[in-house]
Order: structure tokens, then C-alpha cells, then sequence
């Protein structure tokens, strides 16, 4: 990615990086770090996501842990995500499902991390509890031109066919909702009083 484009687009106002995926070190996105310094060198505001492939809460929290060496030192003005969206995870059904997601959500967000959770409308809706979708801010991938998603969500991804100058081929496109860097920033600052929507 030329983030020097990307920046002169002026069509992005902030990024959500890959981190990884799975549960080994090996499985870091070699380009993580570098796009993480460009987007910070350049004033770009990103968060990050870590693709999962947990069959157990167990196989969560390794993948959490492998996550958070990744982002130790990182400050973040977007919140970082759990992508969950293989078949034979949601084969295993709504409460495994659950369970997976809330072992890694919980062990990034002790780390003291704003935590939250990627997901297609169909699968919010039919595999993950509303606890978790109550608890923690949704990035919600729906390609339509107007989602009829019911729940609340932070971020919309409408699009995975954009073009943006700077990055090759296809590009998922999203809408931001909240002030996730006044929010974070002031969590970090110890002031929760303070945000309001």
C-alpha cells in the first residue's frame, strides 16, 4: 500500500489493519508493522482485527495472546477486533460460537484494549449471543447499498469492491459511526463518565 495516496485521496478518514490470524506467532500479517507506521506517521487513525480460526475457547484465548504481542505497545484510535467467520466455527452452533468469541474478547480487553467484534449481518444475527453484541462495539459487514441490520453498530463495512489510490485491486470500504478516538481517548484518560453518544 502507498499510504502517501491513500492520505492524498482524502477519501479515508481511518483504517482498520490486519494483525494476523490463528494462533501462531508465525501468523502475523507481514505487512502489520508497517502499515500500522504509516498510518501513524501520516495521521491516518487505525484500529486493528485478528482473524480467527478457534474450534474452543482455549484455541480464543491462545489466538488473543498471540494478538496482544502483536499490539503490545500500540496505541490505537479505533477499537480492535475478533474476526470470527469460518463455516465449521459456526457449525458448531450459537453458544460454542459465543463462548470462542467472548474468551478472546475478554483476555484482549484486560489487556486494557477497547475490544470489538466483526460480523456479517446473517451471523450477528443467527450465531453469536446478545450478550456479546450488547457488551462490545459491533463492525458490522453488510455489502448492500442500505443494510436493515436491526442491532447497533459502530462501524459499517458496505463494501468489499472499493477503489481507493494508493492500494491495488479491491479495497472493503467502511463507515465509521462514533467518535472511537475521543471515546478511547478518554477511557484511557480514566474519565467513562464523559462519553456520551
Amino acid at each position: 500500500i502507498n499510504w502517501e495516496k491513500v492520505k492524498a485521496s482524502g477519501l479515508v478518514d481511518f483504517a482498520i489493519l490486519r494483525a494476523g490470524f490463528g494462533k501462531e506467532s508465525s501468523q502475523i500479517d507481514v505487512q502489520f508493522e508497517r502499515n500500522y507506521s504509516e498510518c501513524k506517521r501520516l495521521g491516518i487513525p487505525c484500529g486493528a482485527y485478528w482473524y480467527s480460526y478457534a474450534m474452543t475457547p482455549e484455541e480464543a484465548e491462545l489466538e488473543a495472546d498471540v494478538f496482544l504481542s502483536v499490539i503490545k505497545g500500540k496505541q490505537f484510535e479505533f477499537p480492535v477486533y475478533f474476526d470470527l467467520e469460518e463455516k465449521k466455527q459456526f457449525d458448531l452452533g450459537k453458544e460454542k460460537v459465543s463462548a470462542i468469541m467472548r474468551a478472546f474478547l475478554e483476555r484482549v480487553e484486560a489487556a486494557g484494549y477497547f475490544v470489538g467484534l466483526y460480523g456479517s449481518a446473517s451471523s450477528l444475527v443467527t450465531h453469536i449471543a446478545d450478550g456479546i453484541k450488547s457488551r462490545y462495539t459491533i463492525w458490522l459487514a453488510h455489502w448492500v447499498d442500505q443494510t436493515n441490520y436491526g442491532g447497533a453498530f459502530g462501524i459499517w463495512q458496505h463494501s468489499e469492491k472499493g477503489k481507493v489510490a494508493g492500494i491495488n485491486g479491491n479495497v472493503d470500504l467502511d463507515i465509521g459511526y462514533k467518535d472511537f478516538p475521543t471515546i478511547i481517548r478518554v477511557l484511557r484518560n480514566g474519565n467513562p463518565e464523559q462519553i456520551s453518544d
